[in-house]
């Protein structure tokens, strides 16, 4: 995909991201003032819209891609894939980094340790 495409996808699905965030479904789901993550209770108002698959690496701005986490988890995540997130839990020296896009700005340097 050429950069402007990618670029034009991730604005698609930020908007996306917007439209669910004002939809009634997932102000249900805030509204539990559950992490997706950890499982503390936190006020809604903390609450972030995580991308399970991170949009930065092909995630949409779909109702089973998105969950309600707090800051902290959100932040850990950065834009690591599910599996990496397991990998980075058993093998936490061999995972610096996410292999996303070398290119892209959002793409942390994995020396947090998750805290779960």
């Amino acid at each position: 995909m050429k950069k402007s495409e990618d670029a034009s996808e991730r604005a698609r699905e930020k908007s996306k991201a917007r439209d669910l965030r004002n939809s009634q479904w997932w102000k249900n789901r805030v509204a539990e003032g559950k992490c997706h993550h950890c499982g503390i209770a936190v006020h809604p108002s903390e609450l972030t819209m995580d991308h399970l698959l991170p949009i930065s690496r092909g995630g949409k701005s779909v109702r089973s891609n998105v969950v309600p986490s707090c800051k902290k988890c959100n932040s850990e995540r950065k834009n690591f894939m599910p599996a990496e997130l397991i990998l980075k839990t058993l093998f936490p020296d061999n995972m610096n980094e996410p292999h996303g896009d070398p290119h892209s700005s959002d793409a942390g340097d994995g020396s947090e340790a998750l805290h779960h």
